[in-house]
């Protein structure tokens, strides 16, 4: 009897799966780049996803726009499950009118955000858009204005995460950048504010799309993309690693994963790890890699600012955030894009209720013009500002050279840190030996027949006195110092203590961070 219904819903149904047609779809492929249905396919559990607002369309009638309605009006949205925990999921679908964002587009995109923030679920954005639709006018650019609102409440409350497959241009680059991860497809996904033909026209610059906005323009120097993948595949597996560390919400804890690694392990070739030569370069993910669970260590933002270390790993099957200073760069001095890098991993972690440990090896923050002019300052004291802010348990670990103000900035004692160790072979200093020699005598050193002499003598007499931990254990600033070959169950330990930690800021609207 209402056969005839059922039908037209049928045939609707097989419209909005069919996009923007058969001969856009090839043309996608053609491009080597998958549909949006299924890159979301790809994402989530098998047969899990349930669409919703499939049958939505724009509503907009100048340039002859009523000719050009789609079904999903360009971005398809809904949930499904990935690793069995429920997710929302929205994907620019590029087949139907580039992807470009409409009105109603928005509106599908808000609602999606405003469920995943209810139930307390990650969001995940698939990127491939033409960006604002133009024929839309201002109400492309208030659908925008909506996701950025929709980004802010959502942070700090639910991960979100970002997929750039595609371009992204003007204001559409925003709401990934406000997004707390974005993984980028390596000769796919662009992302830029102005384009190269605007970039020529105003600046009589010559550039790519890739060296203007490309994946790893943005994974090596801007910082924007903290994971570059190799193709769309890498990119979902990705997403499905970074998912299994975090919590679904800010009211839950990391889940725990069982391991068959040993609490109690030691690893007594660490020390071997730290050349006796401190001024020697060294892998710190050598040391990392040897105290986590199973040596497996999921590095963010590892193609960006290299001198410091960031990612995610496992103590005893728990989820914890590691930062850490790299010998290898710039001998692990702290620069303007290391502490950036650093500050917004420490502001994610204590978001998400992840304890955070922290290795050191640092002569300081990294001097000269370039960096003073360019507000080492400014962007350096991000770092004071998100351990002193951070109240998840905080156990740092000075392995090598502690100097000056990026011993403080690198979790020490005062800025609220739990526990403080430090292994035999850590200095902690206002400056290195030499230095600190230098300004404190320099008139003997001036007024001396053997300078050299007595500058080594001078020298050997200061590291007798605090090119070790001992100062600072004797005031507390460091609350033990251990074997380095107990490091993992010295920190397993301390993290148990600490899962029941509490602690809570001053009642205020927030604080002013130095952006």
């Amino acid at each position: 009897m209402h056969s005839d219904k059922i039908e037209k819903f049928l045939e609707k149904q097989k419209t909005a799966l069919a996009a923007g047609g058969q001969d856009r779809i090839i043309a996608q492929h053609e491009k080597g780049k998958l549909t949006a249905r299924e890159r979301i396919s790809l994402l989530l559990d098998e047969g899990s996803f349930t669409e919703i607002d499939a049958l939505v369309t724009h509503h907009y009638y100048e340039y002859d726009m009523q000719k050009k309605k789609f079904f999903t009006d360009g971005v398809v949205t809904g949930y499904g499950t990935v690793a069995g925990r429920q997710v929302f999921v929205f994907a620019y679908d590029f087949t139907v009118l580039g992807g470009t964002l409409s009105q109603m587009g928005a509106k599908k995109i808000t609602k999606l955000m405003d469920h995943a923030v209810r139930t307390g679920c990650p969001i995940i954005g698939i990127i491939d858009s033409g960006g604002a639709r133009i024929q839309e006018g201002i109400l492309s650019l208030d659908g925008f204005a909506d996701i950025f609102y929709h980004n802010e409440l959502a942070s700090g409350v639910v991960p979100q995460i970002t997929a750039s497959i595609g371009p992204s241009a003007g204001g559409a680059v925003y709401s990934p950048a406000m997004t707390d991860f974005v993984i980028m497809v390596e000769k796919a996904g662009t992302m830029y504010v102005t384009g190269p033909e605007v970039v020529k026209t105003v600046l009589g610059e010559e550039v790519s799309f890739e060296d203007l906005g490309g994946a790893m323009t943005h994974g090596t120097k801007s910082g924007v993309a903290h994971f570059v993948a190799k193709n769309e595949y890498d990119c979902f597996d990705k997403i499905k690693t970074l998912l299994s560390y975090i919590p679904s919400n800010n009211a839950q804890e990391p889940l725990v994963v069982q391991t068959d690694d040993d609490p109690n392990r030691m690893d007594h070739n660490l020390i071997n790890k730290i050349p006796e030569n401190s001024l020697q370069p060294y892998d710190m993910k050598e040391i990392i890699i040897s105290v986590v669970d199973n040596r497996t260590f999921f590095e963010v933002h590892e193609l960006f600012a290299q001198n410091v270390i960031v990612g995610f790993a496992r103590l005893n099957g728990k989820t914890v955030g590691i930062v850490a200073n790299q010998p290898l760069y710039l001998a692990g001095a702290l620069d303007i894009d290391s502490s950036n890098k650093a500050s917004r991993f420490i502001r994610f972690c204590d978001a998400f209720n992840i304890p955070i440990i922290t290795f050191v090896d640092t002569p300081g923050y990294m001097p000269g013009t370039n960096q003073e002019h360019n507000g080492i300052i400014r962007h350096g004291s991000k770092l004071l500002y998100a351990y002193c802010e951070a109240t998840v348990p905080k156990i740092t670990l000075v392995v090598g050279k502690a100097y000056g103000g990026a011993y403080i900035a690198m979790g020490s004692k005062n800025l609220r840190t739990d526990i403080n160790y430090a292994w035999p072979t850590a200095q902690i200093a206002v400056l290195g030996s030499e230095a600190a020699v230098k300004i404190m005598n320099k008139k003997d050193l001036d007024a001396a027949k053997n300078p050299e002499e007595l500058k080594k003598q001078l020298t050997a007499e200061f590291n007798e006195k605090f090119a070790n931990p001992y100062v600072a254990a004797s005031n507390g600033s460091v609350d033990a110092v251990i074997d380095p070959a107990q490091t993992r169950p010295m920190l397993i330990k301390a993290l148990e203590m600490l899962a029941n930690k509490r602690d809570k800021q001053l009642p205020r609207k927030h604080g002013n961070i130095n952006l």
